[in-house]
């Protein structure tokens, strides 16, 4: 197995603004997060999220620790988040293990020593999408059943943007630090996410887009209110949104994302949202 992870830093507003295309791609896009028997991560200073993706197909794969946290075990500080994206796999927490399907989840507390990702089938792996954050206590491990995802219905066909949310990863749903992490799925024929955006100044953000057909793109959309800038973005790929920052998109199909969010406030609805018609 392969293990590897690229590291990014926090960046200033003022600077982003003159960034061009390939600087805004460099600093805030994470292209690829699957290769076959591979755990591929990106650990971005912003709030020193790390986000990414294991797809074990002839082997088992072991979440291990990297120089880059400089700690015996990955989650000897962190706690983890763990979405399952496709086909159908386990999850192995300290020997004991949680089978999972598309969008099922499992949390894994602060201080687990051993975390590993297993295909039922190899000639259907399953890929599982994953988020860490830093964690002051240990909380339990969890699986997150579909009995304990909260759902909410937004937006309407009208304005392009109707689209189911999954929240996963809350506190109100399981005891956790301040990782939160949900899926939200564009229904057909809808391509606008999170407009009117948002930021959260006490949470950074990043979205994971997947379910992109081929030859269709989501076109990312980012920067302060009155300075915003866009990147086109393909299947599987991920977005790092700092605090000070929107984060909207309208694809070319519609497609499904997962965010994962950790900062100072765990409360969901903490954002200051910009109708359309302020933003530049």
């Amino acid at each position: 197995m392969k293990t590897s992870i690229e590291e990014r830093w926090g960046t200033h507003p003022d600077d982003v603004k003159k960034y061009d295309t390939t600087q805004l791609r460099k600093e805030f896009l994470v292209e690829k997060l699957f290769d076959a028997d591979s755990v591929l991560m990106t650990y971005t200073h912003n709030d020193r999220l790390i986000i990414g993706g294991a797809l074990p197909v002839k082997e088992a794969l072991k979440l291990e620790t990297v120089d880059l946290i400089r700690s015996e075990y990955f989650c000897e500080r962190r706690e983890l988040g763990i979405i399952c994206i496709e086909g159908e796999g386990s999850v192995t927490v300290d020997g004991t293990e949680y089978q999972l399907g598309f969008k099922d989840a499992v949390y894994v507390g602060r201080g687990s020593k051993e975390v590993i990702f297993k295909s039922k089938d190899g000639n259907k792996p399953a890929k599982f999408y994953f988020a860490s954050s830093p964690a002051h206590k240990a909380y339990p491990t969890t699986a997150i059943t579909s009995e304990m995802r909260r759902t909410r219905d937004l937006g309407a066909p009208a304005t392009s943007n109707e689209r189911l949310l999954n929240q996963i990863i809350l506190s109100e749903i399981v005891p956790c630090c301040q990782l939160q992490m949900g899926m939200t799925e564009l229904k057909e024929g809808s391509v606008w996410n999170t407009m009117p955006p948002h930021t959260h100044s006490r949470r950074m953000e990043a979205y994971f887009y997947f379910k992109i057909p081929e030859q269709q793109a989501v076109c990312h959309f980012m920067g302060q209110p009155q300075e915003t800038r866009h990147i086109f973005m393909a299947n599987e790929q991920a977005v790092i949104s700092p605090s000070w920052s929107i984060h909207s998109a309208a694809g070319t199909s519609n497609y499904t994302f997962i965010w994962a969010m950790c900062g100072e406030n765990l409360a969901y609805d903490d954002m200051d949202t910009f109708t359309a018609d302020k933003l530049r």
